[in-house]
């Protein structure tokens, strides 16, 4: 593993990298709140086993040790698209496939549908498309998102005299001690009295607009790409409506909790990840024809 960066429209992005160029790239994207450090268990058992991937995992703008983004910026899943074009154009990827946790595989299934020819494969764990809105809720939503613009945007971040202080955040939250760590760990800052969230409090706030089921249903009409889809046995799958998935995305139920990746199902993914990426060239630079 090692550390990368990436200057992207004049911020910073950090990153985490495993494996070699020119060995199958793949593109991980955590979910709300977390950050690279989510893929670190994953990363490490696809690696003993041999997966021949290149995998580069982003730190999103505002989380971990990314930057945020402008005064006047937004925290819209598309807004990352654009960061995402970028970061893949600098590896040199001209194809590559995605994998997404969360937040972040609802931004690879926007990304996945609207430049399929540059996505080979795609793999979302336990999330895919984010809650269908109602569009007659659209003033509310407006009203909270301008509510939510002025009070976060130059809120400091909470600041903890211990590490540990912040690792028993996450842990209250739902995650496992050891994957609590690794997450919290990079998703701090030094300050004077101690340690700070790195992360931008306006991710916290509401979004101007959200994806209604007409929006949603096109995105997803627009996957021609394989897909897998893991849904962990006690994470989301029950908590909000989803539309029906077009017949060639896989699904599969792995044990665990939302963080399945993180703890218990992890070799069971790894397993599931590396058949699956196989599939995938060696080059990469042509990984096979669109929706192959």
């Amino acid at each position: 593993m090692q550390e990368r960066s990436f200057q992207v429209y004049g911020r910073r992005l950090a990153a985490l990298e495993w494996g070699e160029p020119g060995a199958a790239p793949v593109l991980a994207l955590h979910g709300w709140l977390d950050n690279a450090a989510s893929f670190l268990p994953l990363a490490e058992a696809l690696m003993a086993r041999g997966a021949g991937l290149h995998l580069v995992a982003l730190d999103l703008a505002g989380h971990g040790q990314s930057d945020h983004r402008a005064a006047d910026g937004e925290y819209n899943a598309w807004s990352d698209l654009p960061d995402i074009e970028s970061v893949v154009d600098q590896l040199g990827w001209e194809r590559f496939a995605l994998l997404g946790h969360s937040r972040g595989a609802m931004i690879a299934t926007l990304y996945a549908s609207a430049r399929p020819a540059r996505v080979e494969r795609v793999a979302w764990l336990d999330g895919i498309v984010p809650p269908l809105a109602d569009p007659t809720d659209c003033p509310k939503q407006l009203a909270e998102f301008l509510a939510d613009k002025r009070n976060l945007l130059d809120r400091p971040g909470r600041t903890f005299t211990r590490v540990e202080d912040a690792v028993r955040v996450r842990e209250r939250k739902g995650l496992a001690p050891p994957a609590a760590r690794l997450i919290a760990e990079r998703n701090l800052r030094p300050v004077e009295d101690g340690w700070c969230w790195s992360h931008d409090a306006r991710l916290q706030g509401a979004s101007a607009m959200k994806l209604t089921r007409s929006h949603v249903e096109a995105v997803l009409a627009g996957i021609s790409m394989p897909g897998l889809l893991l849904l962990a046995e006690s994470g989301m799958r029950d908590r909000y409506e989803t539309p029906e998935l077009p017949g060639h995305i896989r699904v599969e139920i792995v044990p665990g909790e939302h963080h399945c990746h993180m703890d218990e199902a992890v070799d069971a993914i790894a397993t599931e990840l590396v058949a699956y990426f196989s599939h995938s060239s060696s080059s990469s630079h042509s990984l096979g024809e669109p929706g192959a």
